[in-house]
């Protein structure tokens, strides 16, 4: 079975290419739907577009109230028969009201070991803290920000001498395998949210899957 999907980001669109290339490959049954954006120069629409794939740009300035811009965007969404919404890289707070009508189909990648690092500057709050090690995390969205039940991590050392750049580079191809594997989890029926909860092959786990060396998600 194949899920559709739409993704929302605001930027350059790695981890949109991330999905293409493994949907090409033959590793990620999914097709999109859409891919949309707040910025309309968004690098991610043009990659989008170079695949075939349909693209919406909406102005949130054109909007009188976030609610009412995320409402207009969601109703393309919608209307585009996506089953599933991936959050890869977009930058804008979605209003709560909506995030509900989409609880356990919307997931989010947020550059952290959730729940530490909500927010932004993760890689700099990292070194900051002296923390061993830093990650990626997947999770379906709720209106708390970067709140949400966490499906999967990837986890990366802190080395010395690592700066803000050095650790984003190492940490964004793990990135890219840990949204791949929660998406193709998700589409295979693996994983899916009850009751606030990630289900993992039908049972609740007790802390995030882990992604392994070969690109897995395993029980921690």
């Amino acid at each position: 079975m194949t899920l559709r999907i739409a993704v929302l980001a605001s930027g350059r669109g790695s981890n949109l290419a991330a999905l293409i290339d493994a949907r090409r490959a033959g590793r990620l049954p999914v097709e999109f739907t859409l891919v949309a954006s707040d910025k309309a120069d968004a690098a991610a629409l043009r990659h989008a577009e170079a695949h075939g794939i349909p693209t919406l740009a909406l102005d949130p300035k054109s909007f009188a109230t976030r609610r009412e811009f995320d409402e207009a965007l969601f109703a393309n969404v919608a209307e585009s028969g996506a089953q599933l919404v991936v959050l890869a890289g977009y930058m804008r707070i979605i209003d709560a009201a909506v995030t509900a009508v989409w609880t356990g189909r919307m997931i989010n990648i947020h550059p952290s070991l959730l729940p530490k690092y909500r927010g932004l500057h993760t890689h700099r709050r990292v070194l900051e803290a002296g923390d061993p090690e830093h990650g990626a995390s997947v999770h379906f969205v709720s209106a708390e920000l970067d709140g949400g039940p966490v499906i999967a991590q990837a986890r990366i050392d802190v080395r010395a001498g690592d700066t803000e750049d050095t650790l984003a580079e190492r940490l964004l191809p793990r990135e890219h395998r840990l949204l791949v594997a929660c998406v193709d989890a998700i589409a295979r029926g693996v994983v899916r949210e009850g009751g606030g909860r990630v289900l993992f092959q039908g049972r609740a786990i007790p802390a995030p899957l882990q992604l392994d060396p070969t690109g897995h998600l395993t029980p921690a």
